[in-house]
């Protein structure tokens, strides 16, 4: 069949090389004028770092074959993302762990003390079912930690009071009662020797695959195509008739350092004062290299525009109603199906993006069509 990608980030080399494979003939459209969406990464001309130009990311999975999968495109070398965080003119570990429950409480607690400590004196036991991310973290790691760690830095990177938001957000973050200081707890933790462009280069590298970038997508151009696996954002799709979904995006402001800036791939500021949620020092993502210089990224988030790259879906209750509005329209189009953190409207891991991505080729493949989501986004 002659099958259309709506973008090459990951969903789309996935699908198109896994069809290609198969002896479809496969086209790739790409709006921006590089491959790999947002984990974009190239070198930088002056220091030679290896830079996440939409900010960075961890490779991290428990799911062995889609790390054995990428792993037939990259060489991936271990990385442990090890998060610090300023707040009050301190430096912590996050997630936080025991060693932070001691620095912040000025204690030397051993697992067990410190487990009944935020438990009896600190966590707000009257709350029985968190519902947002303040009642989520009141019960469980109390008001005064909630306060130092979570309130301002969730403020700035949502622009909205923590008790509007789901506690599904704060889940995702572990408290740990040891001195455990990985952000990850996943089985395969790692960074591809070389990036994640030259990962999706060689995903892309098949005869059965044409790529066409600097250029934007229009539905009259899905003509022709057997099937279109469309990766690009799904209010866009439907030119917008409905209304814009809410998304999050970020503005990175580059400065450069002579030496080592901070000590450490990610700080985070906790402090509402400081209007940046975090910088990011990129040489430090790839650990195995040694460069003098250092490029660094201090990040703010607000909310997304028009012309804005979308990163972090709302999806509260009024973007909700509209996503399934949305489903619905997508529901009716007849060979299309709609994959990854735009298509979908959801917030995804590289994993799961491959995940599903390889989950739909396969459907494809055995079907001969693939229904407008595999996995619905409501």
């Amino acid at each position: 069949m002659n099958i259309l990608l709506v973008g090459a980030g990951l969903s789309g080399a996935v699908i198109g090389r896994q069809l290609a494979e198969a002896g479809h003939q496969v086209t790739i459209f790409e709006a921006r004028d590089h491959i790999a969406g947002n984990c974009h990464t190239e070198r930088d001309a002056d220091t030679g770092v290896m830079v996440h130009r939409y900010g960075p990311h961890i490779f991290h999975t428990d799911d062995a074959e889609v790390w054995g999968y990428v792993g037939k495109f990259a060489r991936f070398l271990p990385y442990r993302n090890r998060v610090k965080t300023t707040v009050a003119g301190q430096v912590y570990s996050l997630p936080i762990n025991l060693h932070t429950i001691n620095q912040f409480f000025g204690t030397a607690m051993r697992p067990e003390e410190a487990r009944r400590f935020i438990e009896d004196e600190k966590a707000d036991t009257s709350i029985t079912d968190p519902q947002s991310f303040e009642d989520q973290a009141l019960r469980f790691v109390g008001r005064d930690l909630y306060e130092a760690f979570f309130r301002g830095y969730t403020r700035k990177q949502w622009g909205m009071e923590p008790s509007q938001l789901p506690a599904s957000i704060l889940k995702r973050l572990p408290l740990r009662f040891n001195y455990d200081d990985n952000y990850f707890a996943h089985r395969f933790q790692g960074m591809p020797e070389e990036g994640y462009s030259a990962m999706v280069a060689a995903m892309l590298a098949h005869e059965g695959i044409t790529l066409h970038l600097n250029t934007p997508f229009k539905r009259g151009m899905a003509a022709g195509f057997d099937h279109l696996f469309y990766a690009g954002p799904l209010d866009g799709f439907f030119d917008n008739q409905l209304g814009r979904l809410g998304y999050r995006t970020l503005d990175f402001e580059e400065f450069r350092h002579d030496g080592d800036y901070q000590g450490c791939a990610v700080m985070n500021y906790g402090d509402e004062d400081v209007p940046h949620t975090r910088i990011t020092e990129h040489k430090h993502f790839s650990p195995w290299e040694e460069h003098e210089g250092s490029v660094l990224y201090r990040e703010t988030a607000r909310a997304a525009g028009p012309d804005d790259i979308p990163y972090y879906p709302i999806r509260l209750l009024e973007e909700k109603a509209l996503l399934s509005d949305y489903v619905e329209l997508a529901q009716g189009c007849a060979g299309v199906t709609f994959v990854g953190r735009l298509g979908t409207y959801r917030y995804l891991d590289m994993d799961v993006t491959i995940r599903e991505a390889l989950d739909a080729a396969a459907h494809f493949l055995e079907h001969g069509t693939c229904p407008a989501f595999l996995t619905p986004p409501v």
